[in-house]
Parts: C-alpha cells; sequence; structure tokens
C-alpha cells in the first residue's frame, strides 16, 4: 500500500493547491470587480468633466457672441460720432474763415479811418 499512502499525499497536496488556486481566483475575481467600479467611477468624473468644459466653451461662445455684437454697435457708433466731428471741423473751419474776412474787412475800415484821420495824408 505504499502506493495508496503516496496517492494519498499527492491528493492531499493537490487539494492544498487547489484551495489555494481557489483563494487566487476569488481575489483575482474580487480585484477584477473593484478594477471595474474604478474605471467606472472615473468613466464618470471623465464625463462630467467633459460636459463642464463643453458647457464653459458654449458659455464663453455665447459672451464673445455678445461682445462682438456690442463692439459691432459702438463700431457704428464711432462711425456716426466721426461723421459728427467731420462735420464739426468742415463748421469751424468754415466759421474761422469768416471770422478772418470779417477781420480783414474791419482791419481795412480802420486802416482806411487812420488814413484819413493822419494829417498828411487826408484826401479830399
Amino acid at each position: 500500500m505504499p502506493e495508496s499512502e503516496d496517492i494519498e499525499a499527492r491528493v492531499a497536496a493537490l487539494e492544498v493547491r487547489v484551495e489555494e488556486v481557489a483563494a487566487d481566483a476569488a481575489a483575482a475575481r474580487h480585484l477584477a470587480a473593484a478594477r471595474d467600479r474604478d474605471i467606472a467611477d472615473l468613466t464618470i468624473k471623465v464625463d462630467a468633466h467633459r460636459a463642464a468644459i463643453n458647457a464653459l466653451g458654449v458659455q464663453t461662445a455665447a459672451r464673445f457672441d455678445r461682445l462682438e455684437r456690442r463692439m459691432d454697435g459702438f463700431d457704428l457708433r464711432m462711425d456716426g460720432f466721426d461723421l459728427r466731428m467731420d462735420g464739426l471741423e468742415t463748421a469751424v473751419a468754415a466759421g474761422f474763415a469768416e471770422m478772418r474776412a470779417k477781420f480783414d474787412q474791419t482791419a481795412a475800415g480802420m486802416q482806411r479811418i487812420v488814413e484819413l484821420l493822419s494829417p498828411g495824408t487826408a484826401q479830399g
């Protein structure tokens, strides 16, 4: 029966090894399940971050659109202001030209009065 004892020892060793392999398999399943949970949690977080980034992109684009519309309105107002300033400059230049002409007329009139009042240059 030496063979029987040898077989029993081998079966006992095999049973121990099967228990170890079963424990390793259970640990592997536990680790795989934990990894799956971690990946699911990470996926949820990545999706939340992606949604937040997309929302910020939409919000930023809307703000830039509003800013662009305001700048277009500002440009239109500035164009109108430039036209008014051009008109004002033209009016001021015309006013100064008119004043200069009247000052020249006044100066000529005063010069004539001086000539008439001066004793040596009187005509008439």
